[in-house]
């Protein structure tokens, strides 16, 4: 998965994965440039999926 990809579609993304994960909060989802692996890891903790299957998901959006 490229982060490029993710940075021009993450609005769209982040809609999807706050309906699918009702507990998400913007905090969560906050996407900074070069802190992609960072904001996987709160995913993770938050939605106890492992950062593939988090990095497929994202992909699918």
């Amino acid at each position: 998965m490229n982060s490029k990809i993710i940075e021009g579609k993450w609005n769209q993304v982040k809609g999807k994965l706050k309906q699918k994960y009702g507990d998400l909060t913007d905090k969560d989802l906050t996407y900074a440039e070069g802190k992609f692996d960072e904001m996987l890891g709160k995913l993770q903790e938050k939605t106890g999926r492992t950062k593939e299957q988090l990095q497929e998901e994202i992909g699918k959006y």
